[in-house]
């Protein structure tokens, strides 16, 4: 047998099903990975290797095989609490923050039947769509070491993408989920609003932050939501049943057969465009053209979309990133001096905006999403650009102008975020590679609830394009950057 980590993450599930690896030999193999590769990437912030192998002893045990993920290893993205391991979100601030309770969503997982093998890094408090920070080293982009990871959860990508994870969850707020798996060359999934329950997003300020997958191939990525939205492989208790007429059974049903011809819609604009200067650059149409060219082979109707200007969204969606950093648990200069600059500088533009300010921008964005979903109703899906720009290289970000590094962010990442203000699911396939061998993707949005479809249409471009065969160098040996 191939060795476990060259597996997909359903082969390694059929492997311990036929008993040809135990959760306990599959633990320890990642766990071997981790160790001489995690320092090279920064994928991961904690391991907690002993909790592991007791978990995985547990799993075999007392944990039915019927479970979604029995005894398949994961890792929490750290913004996540898991009871009495570390949680430090990225920052100084919280270096010795030991939670008492565990999240949902870390429930969730562990009654799915998965190992969770520590935390994968963000960057502080996950506001930033990078990796990188005073708290620790940078999350590495294991396809060159020279460029970032992508954020925030690039901890996650990076662990992935280098076979130390078969997958892992993430979460989305902006992009979080499908920056890093377009960065990394990953499929990343961002639900719908509600799909998941123990991180819907129904709770949250503008109902941005969803909890999603990243993972190598479709339907790992499909095998790792539907624990998400039923743990027991059962309908969960609090099912808010965001999915289209028919498409409410298991979603790795659609990662594998990959049916169907759909209507698509292929657009290069985004809400950022009137504000700020876009450029694609010739790798992100590459892919675009790529990803196009296959789908009308392969028969989909195909017509071009471009996005109505909406000259309201970009201070409204402003003042909510802000409003998000305005709980931030710094009190005081001392306090504060332990945070990132562009933390201090969001904390205090949150804190200072006023309870208009807030209602404005929450019924600007409530009106977009209205809009926009209205503009994209008449396609099953619409196809976009992953990424603007190609992976970013580490430290291109300014990290004391709080204005500058907000644009640089948009310029990279500027069709992920409307699909968060929208609610609707998104998906990042990574169609193609660069000369110089990086990752480039494209995204699909798609219709409330409408997984199913972009499941099934993310297994037709991966039958066309065999992503899942190609392996990043080792950590030490990345290709030279020239930019």
């Amino acid at each position: 047998m191939a060795e476990p980590h060259e597996l997909t993450a359903l082969e390694q599930w059929q492997a311990l099903q036929s008993d040809e690896l135990s959760p306990s030999e599959l633990t320890e193999h990642y766990l071997g990975r981790i160790e001489t590769r995690n320092a090279a990437l920064g994928a991961f912030v904690t391991v907690t290797a002993e909790r592991a192998r007791l978990r995985a002893r547990f799993v075999e045990q007392s944990v039915p095989r019927t479970a979604p993920l029995w005894g398949l290893p994961f890792a929490d993205k750290d913004l996540q609490l898991r009871a009495g391991v570390p949680a430090k979100f990225g920052s100084r601030l919280m270096r010795d923050f030991v939670p008492e309770e565990s999240d949902d969503l870390v429930i969730a997982l562990d009654e799915a039947g998965g190992v969770s093998l520590g935390k994968t890094s963000t960057p502080e408090f996950g506001l930033p769509s990078y990796t990188e920070g005073l708290a620790g080293p940078p999350a590495r982009n294991p396809w060159n070491l020279q460029r970032g990871a992508g954020g925030s959860s690039g901890g996650a990508a990076a662990a992935v993408s280098a076979r130390l994870l078969p997958f892992a969850p993430g979460s989305d707020g902006g992009g979080s989920v499908r920056i890093p798996a377009a960065a990394c060359g990953l499929v990343g999934v961002k639900p719908s609003r509600g799909l998941v329950p123990a991180a819907s997003g129904i709770d949250k300020l503008a109902g941005l932050p969803v909890a999603g997958p990243l993972a190598r191939t479709v339907a790992d990525a499909a095998l790792l939501l539907d624990a998400m939205v039923r743990p027991t492989g059962n309908r969960p208790d609090h099912h808010f049943a965001l999915r289209a007429p028919g498409n409410d059974g298991p979603l790795l049903t659609h990662a594998i057969h990959g049916e169907g011809r759909f209507q698509l819609g292929v657009m290069t604009t985004s809400a950022w465009d009137n504000d700020y200067d876009i450029e694609l650059a010739p790798e992100a149409l590459m892919a675009l053209d790529a990803a196009r060219r296959e789908l009308d082979l392969l028969g989909h109707g195909m017509d071009s979309l471009a996005l109505d200007p909406d000259p309201s969204y970009v201070p409204a969606f402003r003042t909510i990133w802000q409003a998000g950093a305005a709980s931030i648990p710094a009190e005081g200069a001392e306090q504060e001096e332990l945070l990132d600059p562009l933390t201090r500088w969001l904390m205090h533009r949150g804190r200072a905006l006023s309870a208009r300010d807030l209602a404005e921008a929450l019924a600007a964005l409530s009106a977009f999403e209205r809009s926009f979903n209205r503009q994209l109703s008449l396609f099953d899906a619409v196809l976009t650009p992953a990424m603007a720009l190609t992976p970013r290289p580490v430290g291109w970000y300014d990290a004391e102008d709080g204005e500058k590094n907000f644009a640089q962010q948009v310029q990279y990442t500027p069709f992920t975020s409307m699909v968060n203000v929208s609610g609707l699911p998104a998906i990042v396939l990574p169609v193609a590679e660069t000369v110089d061998g990086l990752p480039m993707g494209v995204q699909l949005i798609g219709r409330p609830g409408g997984e199913a479809t972009l499941f099934a249409l993310g297994a037709q471009l991966e039958r066309r394009f065999r992503w899942q065969d190609r392996v990043p160098p080792e950590p030490g040996f990345a290709v030279n950057d020239t930019e």
